[in-house]
């Protein structure tokens, strides 16, 4: 038995010698491992670092993008588009039209701005029974009443507040145009807040109306006409509506205003057109 434990006591004793020889002669071997373990972790550690040149490139290039980006996003958001009408808040249709024009009538005067508007009456394509809309332009933005009012030199003051008489208003034409009579008449429509508002200044502008718009209609002031800008308007009733009406000398009507309801007055020349505008601002109240 003690035979046996001396055995076992020699065999451990050989297997320690033998490991400590290995750990010694291998100690060099297990020294660099761990030195290039370390060098390595160094270097992962340098190249992760935002102080290293290269992560300072890549950080100075996404920066600049970014700036790149945010400055072309302010560009297209405060650019603007100078090839579009700008439609300003007076631009609210009055009535249905079945197609629209913008006339640009900047530096303008009054003669040029009837010439404009008759050569568009005449040249329309609207169809026949047709409403064209008629909008006049200075560098692309809408004019209201009262601007349109100042480019004629028009003697017609609606007043400085718009919520008497709106600065929305419309020139047109309406195609009466058929193969026996008729013709493209010419018409404007003033909004109001009540007949009352507008009544005494439309008075007042009788004196005047013919010379501030006859060029719209296409009535010359000639040495047979020139009677008109003096002529007296006259109480009538056109399509069952109180009217004011210039006729000439042979009992055909020249112009008038009709008070076609309680906002809306109606400047024109033929019956044809007061009634259809009427027909479209009836329209106009029932889907409003």
């Amino acid at each position: 038995m003690e035979k046996d434990n001396k055995s076992q006591n020699k065999i451990v004793q050989t297997y320690a010698q033998d490991m400590a020889k290995v750990i010694e002669n291998d100690k060099s071997g297990l020294v660099k491992k761990i030195i290039h373990g370390e060098q390595e972790h160094e270097i992962e550690k340098n190249n992760t670092s935002p102080e290293s040149k290269k992560n300072k490139f890549f950080m100075l290039v996404s920066l600049l993008f970014i700036l790149i980006g945010s400055a072309t996003l302010l560009f297209f958001l405060f650019k603007k588009n100078d090839n579009t009408v700008p439609i300003g808040q007076q631009f609210v249709p009055i009535i249905f039209n079945d197609q629209s024009a913008f006339l640009e009538v900047s530096s303008f005067n009054k003669d040029q701005i009837a010439q404009t508007v008759l050569n568009e009456i005449s040249s329309t394509k609207v169809k026949t029974g047709g409403v064209e809309g008629i909008y006049l332009t200075e560098n692309k933005k809408i004019i209201g009443l009262r601007r349109f009012i100042s480019l004629i030199k028009s003697s017609f003051i609606p007043g400085d507040n718009t919520l008497f008489v709106n600065d929305n208003f419309l020139l047109g034409v309406v195609n009466n145009e058929t193969a026996s009579s008729g013709g493209k008449d010419f018409f404007i429509i003033l909004k109001v807040r009540s007949a009352a508002d507008i009544f005494d200044s439309l008075r007042a502008w009788e004196n005047k109306m013919f010379l501030d718009l006859h060029g719209f209609f296409g009535v010359g002031v000639l040495p047979e006409t020139q009677y008109l800008s003096t002529k007296e308007f006259q109480d009538s009733v056109i399509e069952n509506k109180n009217a004011r009406v210039l006729y000439d000398k042979d009992g055909k009507i020249v112009m008038m205003y009709i008070f076609a309801d309680d906002n809306s007055v109606i400047i024109t020349n033929t019956d044809n057109v007061a009634q259809e505008i009427m027909l479209r601002l009836a329209a106009s109240q029932i889907k409003q």
